[in-house]
């Protein structure tokens, strides 16, 4: 850490720094930006400096080789299904460089001083000398992003002739101060991302062959030598190679790493990137409590859809999909209490449902799934989230048992073939559903037998989180009213349908 404070300072200290002739007695090298990545990843892998800090579950897989690839000084393309972090781990690039860099004011590529290519530089430095006034760029100005879409142009990426300047400044199109440059040459000495490169057509992905390997670019027949100076970063999606285009095959060649990135293998490591993502939930007005077990559910949905019979593996399963319904589920609970006139509130089992139309929207159907209908695959997703959960708190249902041998739900399915049935409102107040979950007194004894350390925030939610269970393994049914959920018995359920 003290090397890195000591680097910022001199980096501020050198702001200062107003003329060329001053900046080369400050002793300044110039050195290329991927020297730059590369000498400031050593210095924070030296330190036990965390690189690319708030990306979690690649610690042992994509980021040793983003690593590998910034040493090897490599353009990088990251291979990956949506929702995996590729454009985060791009802009997190940034912070491996240098704080401020130096350049030659009014320079449209971010000529070095000592390093000018553009002929705006040149002639400048030739004209000024050492009194050639150099300006300071920040890192974060040294980011530049593009969407690759079908309408992109060569224009757009390298430049074309612009008859404005042209007439302006009484130039012939000969000239080749009558270049309009393109947002890759004004990225010189930046970090350039292009998105979804594969949408890129095959012509456009050909023009930047010479800049990848050689620095070359070339305008309307001005074959310029322009030696950029750029680290080039491409996010593609496997599933762009078949639906949509394909990465060409020279440009793959030219690209030094390819690293493939992932899901999370593990709920603790998905459950920490939705919190991150989540964090400004926070700031809202409201306590609203939710309880880890609600957390794990949110989780386990993305899980089960990543393998679910009706979710179109090859597109995958976003991220954003937890975030999002981790959102919902608070705003769920949030507007009860805004309608109770509470001022804080427990996260109920029912509000998963409140996370539907997030889970609608972020997964892609197969055949299958859109015969079912999105709100039927939402539904069939949380229940498999809950059965899977279920016998990680729980013991395992039978399915067949003899008819002497007694189940630990035995109780409560007696409790409502006796008769009972349990009303949950959806508006209701927590003292209010508290006391109706209560009522079922051989819940509680189960919960207290298999979870004895369930605190009393949680207890509400474990008791409706058996309830739904028992409903999802056909030893109860519940039936969906106006304003709430009732649960009875199996048998009084088919006696209805009858």
């Amino acid at each position: 850490m003290k090397q890195i404070e000591k680097k910022e300072s001199n980096s501020i200290m050198n702001t200062t720094i107003k003329t060329l002739g001053e900046l080369k007695a400050s002793g300044y090298k110039y050195k290329s930006i991927k020297t730059e990545l590369r000498e400031n990843l050593i210095n924070s892998l030296k330190s036990g400096i965390a690189t690319f800090p708030g990306i979690h579950g690649y610690e042992l897989t994509v980021i040793p080789q983003l690593e590998r690839a910034i040493l090897s000084k490599h353009n990088i393309n990251l291979l990956g299904l949506r929702g995996q972090g590729k454009t985060r781990i791009a802009r997190l690039m940034v912070q491996l460089l240098d704080e401020y860099i130096p350049v030659v004011a009014g320079s449209e590529l971010n000529d070095d001083p000592l390093m000018p290519i553009s002929r705006f530089a040149i002639d400048l430095i030739n004209k000024e000398g050492d009194n050639t006034p150099i300006q300071w760029l920040h890192r974060e100005e040294r980011f530049f992003e593009k969407l690759a879409t079908p309408d992109v142009t060569i224009a757009d990426l390298i430049g074309d002739i612009d008859p404005i300047k042209a007439a302006n400044l009484k130039l012939n199109y000969a000239d080749e101060r009558v270049l309009h440059f393109g947002m890759i040459p004004r990225a010189n000495r930046c970090i350039f991302v292009i998105n979804e490169l594969p949408d890129l057509q095959a012509r456009i992905q050909v023009a930047l062959f010479n800049i990848l390997e050689e620095g070359d670019i070339q305008i309307r027949g001005f074959k310029l030598r322009i030696p950029l100076d750029l680290q080039f970063v491409f996010t593609a999606n496997p599933e762009d190679y078949t639906n949509r285009g394909s990465i060409v095959t020279p440009l793959k060649d030219r690209i030094g790493s390819q690293i493939l990135t992932h899901y999370s293998v593990d709920i603790n490591t998905a459950k920490k990137i939705t919190n991150q993502e989540a964090s400004k939930l926070e700031l809202r007005l409201f306590n609203v409590y939710v309880p880890e077990l609600a957390k794990d559910i949110i989780e386990q949905i993305a899980f089960e859809a990543r393998k679910s019979e009706y979710v179109d593996y090859k597109s995958g399963v976003s991220a954003r999909m937890s975030i999002t319904a981790y959102e919902n589920l608070v705003s769920t609970a949030e507007r009860r209490a805004l309608l109770n006139g509470e001022t804080k509130t427990t996260i109920r089992f029912s509000d998963l449902m409140g996370m539907i139309p997030s889970i609608t929207g972020k997964v892609e159907l197969v055949y299958e799934g859109e015969q079912e209908g999105s709100s039927f695959v939402a539904n069939h997703l949380i229940s498999q989230a809950t059965k899977t959960l279920f016998t990680a708190y729980f013991p395992k249902i039978q399915k067949l048992k003899k008819k002497e041998e007694d189940t630990p739900y035995a109780d409560i399915i007696s409790w409502f073939l006796e008769g009972n049935t349990i009303e949950l409102f959806d508006d209701s107040n927590d003292k209010a559903h508290a006391r109706d979950l209560n009522s079922i007194q051989p819940l509680k004894d189960l919960i207290s037998k298999y979870q004895p350390n369930v605190s009393v925030k949680d207890l509400s939610f474990f008791m409706e989180f058996v309830l739904w269970a028992l409903v999802d393994l056909k030893q109860l049914s519940k039936k969906r009213s106006d304003d709430r959920i009732v649960f009875n018995d199996g048998i009084d359920s088919l006696i209805d349908g009858l």
